[in-house]
């Protein structure tokens, strides 16, 4: 019995190390990333790139499709057994039904397999048959990648940081009275903790809906089953002096590092540590028509998203992922068809111009990046109207608040990015040379042909970008 135990043992291990070196070698898996900052475009970028690589009539970009190399493509269980999976399902049908509607924002980490079966090329292609790609889309919110920049700090350099930066904001008001009436010293008040906690979470959700991109620990805008939990229940408060035993500062000061160390490290190690590649996606368009100071905010909000993608600078990080490095990082502006196409390349030089720190160091590291405009699914249509004798090029689309059909001009772009980057960076109140408006469109009403994903503008692009060299 003993014997028959182990000799199935060691065949059954046989078999799973024969299936891990097949799929190794002979099925990649590419573990796509795709990130951003609320209202980024998240799930239509997934729902619309899954579409599309099922029905690839439209991504002609993927030279795969269009040499006729991609045979079939089709949905499989995904290999996390404890993640959610993405519903892809339910999201497309609410952007391709009847009565269009855009799917809720990410509000947690989900993953959906799409497999691949790709013919191959060469001088022995006929000797060989179809081979499989795996793709392991995994969805995440980017406010998760702002607290990279918490692994850093002690909570006192935090608190005293983070109540500088928002002192003059008005919709910090009401945390900011109740904060910095707080003696640090006094003992422990749970109830006081849980208020100032509340009124924090009140503020940073305000911000976020303001266009402040700084909104951080990210678990407070997205508690999911942390919600009132102790390691969510801190806020910064003012301190000078040493720490006492028993007082609330101590209290909060533990909370803090057990956020660092409960839920931020283990989202690095368990998920972000095996990312092969990244979509990084960017509503510049937003911002632009918030001003100069919300896209300077945007600029540092970036700049700690991407810190991510550079763990040599941070000792810590380096331990949690473990030497593994994304290979491929795209920056897509998302939204572009709020704009005409003739505006394409200044949106595209903004956000080259956006995140040209982080792409160099990326490449520094051993990186390829890109940066493009695109559309995960178009809703608009473009018109040249003449107003007061002059031309402009215009998109067309439903209103998300009204529904009705308007003509838009957001605004020219400047050529040159800098007229927008330098006024952010030297902190103006208002853009000089431009009124750049942004517009909420709702998705349109399709009518797909066979074959056919959404419409979009260069998703096939950004798709030949992330795995053409694999398919």
């Amino acid at each position: 019995m003993m014997i028959s135990s182990l000799a199935d043992g060691i065949a059954r291990g046989v078999e799973q190390l024969s299936d891990s070196v097949s799929e190794r070698f002979f099925e990649p898996t590419i573990r796509l990333g795709v990130t951003g900052l609320a209202r980024s475009g998240k799930t239509v970028f997934i729902s619309s790139l899954v579409a599309n690589l099922l029905n690839r009539g439209r991504m002609m970009q993927l030279c795969a499709v269009r040499d006729g190399r991609i045979v079939a493509a089709y949905l499989q269980p995904q290999p996390d057994d404890t993640v959610p999976r993405f519903d892809y399902e339910t999201h497309l049908a609410m952007l391709t039904g009847p009565n269009p509607q855009w799917p809720d924002s990410t509000r947690a980490i989900s993953e959906l397999r799409l497999s691949l079966r790709v013919a191959p090329v060469g001088l022995l292609s006929g000797l060989q048959g179809p081979r499989t790609v795996h793709i392991d889309i995994v969805d995440y919110p980017g406010e998760w990648l702002l607290d990279l920049a918490l692994l850093d700090k002690d909570y006192d350099t935090w608190s005293s940081e983070v109540l500088e930066r928002i002192r003059n904001r008005r919709c910090a008001s009401n945390f900011l009275a109740q904060a910095l009436a707080v003696d640090a010293t006094t003992d422990h008040d749970e109830s006081l903790a849980q208020r100032l906690a509340e009124e924090f979470s009140k503020y940073l959700n305000t911000a976020r809906k303001d266009g402040f991109y700084d909104c951080t620990p990210g678990r407070f805008l997205l508690p999911g089953d942390l919600a009132g939990s102790p390691v969510l229940t801190f806020a910064p408060i003012p301190f000078q002096g040493k720490s006492l035993r028993g007082s609330i500062h101590r209290e909060m000061q533990r909370r803090f590092e057990a956020y660092k160390g409960k839920v931020v490290q283990p989202f690095f190690r368990d998920h972000f540590a095996r990312i092969d590649r990244q979509v990084v996606l960017v509503d510049a368009l937003s911002a632009i028509h918030s001003g100069p100071r919300a896209l300077e905010d945007l600029r540092h909000a970036m700049a700690d998203i991407l810190g991510a993608f550079r763990p040599g600078g941070n000792a810590l990080l380096s331990r949690l992922l473990r030497g593994k490095r994304v290979e491929k990082i795209l920056f897509a502006a998302t939204k572009a068809d709020h704009l005409h196409h003739t505006q394409h390349p200044q949106m595209t030089a903004i956000i080259e111009a956006l995140t040209r720190d982080a792409q160099d160091r990326a490449r520094f590291a051993g990186a390829s990046t890109s940066a493009l405009a695109l559309a995960s699914l178009r809703a608009t249509t473009e018109e040249v109207r003449n107003h007061n004798g002059e031309e402009l090029a215009c998109v067309r689309g439903t209103l998300l608040d009204s529904g009705k059909q308007a003509a838009f001009y957001p605004g020219a772009l400047p050529d040159d990015p800098t007229q927008l980057l330098g006024p952010a960076r030297t902190g103006a109140d208002k853009w000089l040379n431009g009124d750049y408006q942004a517009m909420a469109f709702a998705p349109a009403k399709l009518t797909l042909k066979p074959g056919d994903g959404p419409p979009h503008i260069r998703l096939d692009r950004a798709a030949e970008f992330l795995i053409g060299d694999l398919v």
